[in-house]
């Protein structure tokens, strides 16, 4: 009996070393699978980090600019309402103008524009129920110093103020809305010039 309790033990001593070398081993692996895996999200995380950090960055910045812009049409059409109101304004104080005051501003216009040939000019029929006396002899003066003739129409033209100037079959609106629309982008650039200084 002695042999054979001898036997078991050894075979039970050889079958606890195995299991606890099996353990062991099953431990460390164990061990370098968690090691490999905590490694492997380390990298994982940082490169998500990386990714995200920079996407950040450029979210940031396409917001920057998005907002840079945003506020650069905000601020620019606020300033064509500016000049506009002011071109508005700029309108009514040339039509509140005194008569004489008006109407030689009137013949000033004219005499940029008149040439030789003979010419008709024609006003609204607001202008027409005050022209002053000496308007349409001021009118042929200045016709007469390009070579040229003037008739004031007695027909009203279909304008607010200002002027038609008709030389033949072409005519041009000189009416004051007309002029500074067909001049509207040198007179924004004088007016947000003088309101805003260069480089605004």
């Amino acid at each position: 009996m002695a042999g054979i309790d001898e036997i078991l033990g050894i075979i039970s001593s050889n079958q606890k070393q195995t299991e606890s070398s099996m353990i062991r081993t099953a431990q460390q692996q164990a061990d370098a699978i968690i090691m490999k895996g905590n490694e492997d999200a380390k990298a994982a995380y940082e490169q998500q980090f990386r990714r995200a950090s920079t996407q950040a960055q450029q979210d940031f910045k396409t917001a920057c600019s998005s907002f840079d812009a945003q506020m650069k049409r905000r601020i620019l059409a606020e300033k064509l309402d500016i000049i506009s109101e002011i071109t508005e304004k700029t309108v009514a104080r040339l039509n509140a103008l005194p008569a004489k005051d008006y109407f030689g501003l009137l013949v000033k216009m004219a005499e940029k524009k008149l040439r030789a040939g003979e010419g008709t000019i024609s006003l609204g029929e607001a202008d027409m129920k005050r022209i002053p006396a000496d308007f349409e002899q001021s009118l042929k003066t200045a016709a007469e110093k390009v070579g040229g003739t003037i008739t004031l129409s007695r027909t009203p033209a279909d304008i607010e103020d200002g002027f038609i100037l008709t030389y033949g079959l072409i005519s041009e609106n000189c009416s004051f809305r007309a002029i500074i629309e067909a001049e509207k982008d040198g007179i924004r650039d004088t007016a947000a010039q003088a309101l805003f200084g260069a480089g605004d």
